[in-house]
């Protein structure tokens, strides 16, 4: 081991590096109040580790994003916490970079000789949002395409530049496949090699000048390992320990796909920007500009010129009063703003929760629930019981010794005589239908689909009529020509499937399924049968 340690020295003098970044000489005051700036790092860390992973599996492509995105969380290892560390974490990074930020203005750490440090870390807090706005689209669902499209709108306010900003990314002609690519390159190639510069600058001028002093001339008589490394460590597993927990116990937003037809739904931003979505509310018409460019410009310009406003420098102890005034101030002013658009946001409906047991009927074939219907429709409850009851001419279905494949039950239906059976006046998918409902009757199930409400089984009545079996899948069984059906409630909106059902190649170029003109009865038993799919 001493001799590989000699080697890698020689080589590439990474024992002097480690030994001189813990031995560095730091100032007495130094404690946990400088810890953030590791923790950020540590995030960002994270971030990029997390955001490779789930770049294994994402596919970026406006319609595949989502179905992509589901995957990783319902089907690959771990993918479900992978998703939620990147989602938690960013919101996470943003928090502590602001800390980080009001911590060394507290400290005067941005004065001479440090104003390079502080711009670089101003850069590094824009970048920051820079990564969240440009990452709120990639999921691809209704939040985040109507999310985006009030960001744009902001962006083509900008007097003059309105026009460029929009081409620029690739939102002239609305929210689509270019602005996704734009906004995908920008999140994971542009701003992760701009954020691993800036890092790498900041934390040399960090290097540079030291860690600012609690008051001038103050020794430095301790070293940064063992204790301060100690707090760093204790505090970078803190918040690693804080976003695990948030991954496994809390699920991440995600709303049903993308639907530029939905023009009732009430975008919202993620909640580090509701104090800009609410300042926008405070000017209208002409005055909106205000909101969207004239503040926010000021804003980021104040930041960039703390170093060299004028007025003699803030220290610690002496100066507090006045930093501390300053970013209370700013922080009550951002709390007031997003606590506001909370409170004025739109209740969303929320399902209603269900009960495994109650759901129970939506896990049978859309074929055997339409073939109840069939059942009683052509009178077979005149001649056999489901479950118990009077004594009847023909046998009790659900509790026969004897159970016919439903090949048979087809050919028998198809074939009634006068001794056995009534004339039906079935079509054949229908008696399909009722064959494949007899053939997996058991107790079980009948008393299920008995309870199945009316409107359902008229719906599963409609999906076997249109043989939309043919290409879609419930519960696994069906065609793999088109998307499987369960949790398309999560994905589309009834105007959406409506306008599909009437024209699928206008929504879905491409699509080889032909229009339907259901009677809006049927139309409507089936986006409702449909909706009660679960997942």
């Amino acid at each position: 081991m001493h001799a590989l340690a000699e080697w890698l020295e020689s080589r590439t003098g990474c024992g002097t590096a480690c030994r001189c970044f813990l031995l560095e000489d730091i100032p007495n005051s130094a404690g946990w109040a400088q810890v953030f700036g590791s923790v950020a790092a540590f995030l960002v860390l994270l971030q990029t580790l997390t955001g490779g992973l789930l770049a294994l599996n994402y596919a970026p492509t406006p319609g595949d994003a989502y179905s992509s995105l589901r995957y990783i969380i319902r089907d690959v290892a771990a993918g479900r916490m992978i998703h939620g560390l990147h989602h938690w974490g960013a919101s996470l990074m943003i928090i502590v970079v602001f800390v980080h930020m009001a911590q060394v203005f507290l400290y005067g750490a941005y004065r001479k000789p440090r104003e390079a440090t502080w711009i670089a870390g101003a850069i590094l807090l824009l970048l920051t949002l820079a990564f969240a706005l440009t990452g709120y689209l990639l999921p691809w669902d209704n939040r985040a395409y109507w999310g985006t499209m009030v960001t744009t709108r902001i962006m083509a306010s900008v007097p003059f530049f309105g026009s460029i900003l929009m081409r620029l990314v690739g939102a002239a002609n609305g929210i689509g496949v270019v602005t996704f690519s734009r906004f995908y390159a920008l999140h994971t190639l542009l701003l992760p090699a701009l954020m691993g510069v800036l890092v790498i600058l900041h934390i040399s001028l960090v290097r540079r000048h030291g860690i600012t002093p609690a008051v001038p001339d103050e020794p430095h008589d301790q070293k940064f390992y063992p204790r301060q490394a100690f707090r760093d460590v204790v505090a970078v597993f803190t918040a690693f320990a804080a976003l695990f927990i948030a991954a496994a116990f809390l699920d991440v937003p995600l709303e049903r796909l993308a639907d530029p037809t939905d023009t009732t739904y009430v975008p919202r931003p993620e909640w580090y920007f509701l104090f800009l979505f609410q300042l926008l509310k405070m000017f209208d018409g002409a005055l909106e500009v205000i909101g969207t460019v004239v503040l926010p410009s000021l804003a980021v310009i104040l930041l960039f010129s703390v170093p060299f406003l004028p007025g003699r420098r803030l220290r610690f102890l002496d100066g507090k009063a006045p930093a501390i005034a300053t970013v209370l101030a700013a922080f009550t002013g951002w709390a007031a703003l997003t606590a506001a658009a909370i409170f004025s946001s739109p209740g969303q409906p929320h399902p209603a929760d269900v009960s495994p047991e109650e759901l129970r009927w939506a896990q049978i074939a859309p074929e055997e629930i339409a073939g109840i219907g069939y059942f009683y429709s052509s009178r077979c409850d005149s001649c056999h019981n489901l479950l118990a009851g009077n004594p009847k001419l023909g046998p009790n279905l659900a509790a026969a010794s004897l159970h016919h494949p439903k090949e048979w039950l087809a050919h028998h239906f198809r074939r009634p005589t006068a001794e056995t059976i009534v004339e039906n006046n079935l079509s054949l998918p229908e008696l399909n239908s009722l064959s494949l409902f007899i053939a997996n009757l058991s107790p079980d199930s009948a008393a299920v689909l008995k309870e199945v409400s009316p409107q359902f089984i008229k719906g599963a009545q409609a999906f076997v009529a249109g043989a939309c079996g043919s290409c879609h899948k419930v519960n696994g069984i069906g065609g793999g020509i088109g998307p499987p059906l369960n949790g398309l409630a999560d994905r589309r909106s009834k105007d959406w499937v409506i306008a599909h059902f009437q024209s699928p190649q206008k929504l879905s170029p491409g699509s080889i399924m032909p229009s339907y003109r259901f009677s809006r009865e049927d139309r409507d038993a089936l986006i409702l049968y449909l909706f009660s799919l679960p997942e």
